[in-house]
């Protein structure tokens, strides 16, 4: 279990980190977000024991950060991190050596990897030599094959297809299972609603909004419908209680107040031929981008 408690970081007169605190349970996907700038990386710093909070303190399993700890701790930055003129065997033997492997353990759990992301083939090749795509496993082999205790996520999935995507979100669920602590960070918010259960919105180093997702959507209280077929539209934008109500490709978004306005939408629209009536929750990414927005009016 990963603990921070009221953590605070300033560089001379800016406060990049104000008082944080959150706690990511062994085997939880927990979401970081904020607009750049907001002490994301700061936070992940601090975690990782690279910089000295100001105040509070930062512990796992119990046991302050220090050089020991970091051992149990992978990170993937959403910059590359890798030794461009290393072949992929050189590059994954040097960062094993680092978290205390010995090299037939290594190569063990190296072949493992390769073989699970399908890149057995690029094993003598030049880091400098692979895709964005291909680099981007290597980076997210040499952060795990260790087996961490905590695992931080930094826009993990930057140039992946859907396809490989999805290979790095089975290992991802894998490592949960397993018990991994995971702190997922990433501006595609469909990606946090997937996978996290828990979460904390930055503003300017500050916690603005932090919970369970599903509490955070119900407390929210606006909702979506989606419609199509051959609607009035006009007559569904002078319900009270809509607040917007846009085009889609097939159809309109009708965004609403709470859900008890729902019915009276379908009274406006039962006359006509309806085929789609689709009561949703607000998307994570509505959420973010009204709290965000209405932090920095405040």
């Amino acid at each position: 279990m990963l603990k921070v408690e009221h953590i605070s970081k300033s560089y001379g007169n800016h406060l990049a980190v104000d008082d944080l605190s959150f706690v990511v349970n062994d085997g939880e996907i927990f979401g970081l977000l904020g607009e750049n700038g907001a002490g994301k990386t700061t936070t992940f710093r601090i975690i990782m024991g690279l910089l000295d909070a100001n105040i509070g303190k930062v512990s796992l399993n119990g046991k302050p950060i220090d050089y020991l700890i970091t051992n149990e701790i992978g990170f993937v930055t959403e910059e590359r991190s890798l030794l461009s003129k290393l072949t992929v065997r050189e590059q994954l033997i040097f960062y094993g050596t680092l978290k205390g492997l010995e090299e037939d353990e290594i190569l063990k759990k190296m072949d493992m990897w390769l073989e699970k992301f399908q890149i057995t083939e690029y094993k003598n090749r030049k880091i400098k030599e692979l895709s964005k795509g291909n680099q981007q496993k290597i980076q997210f082999i040499s952060a795990v094959f260790h087996e961490p205790k905590l695992l931080i996520l930094d826009e993990p999935f930057t140039g992946l297809d859907p396809i490989n995507v999805k290979m790095m979100k089975d290992a991802i669920y894998e490592l949960q299972k397993k018990g991994c602590s995971i702190i997922f960070s990433s501006h595609q918010m469909e990606h946090i609603e997937e996978f996290c259960e828990k979460l904390v919105i930055l503003v300017k180093g500050k916690s603005i909004l932090s919970g369970y997702v599903k509490d955070i959507k119900k407390a929210y209280q606006k909702m979506n419908i989606r419609l199509r077929g051959d609607i009035d539209i006009e007559k569904v934008k002078t319900v009270s209680g809509v607040l917007d109500v846009s085009n889609l490709v097939d159809g309109y978004l009708v965004k609403i107040e709470k859900e008890s306005i729902a019915p009276l939408v379908f009274d406006a629209v039962k006359n006509s031929k309806v085929l789609t009536f689709d009561l949703q929750e607000a998307t994570l990414n509505e959420i973010f981008i009204e709290k965000v927005g209405g932090a920095h009016v405040s």
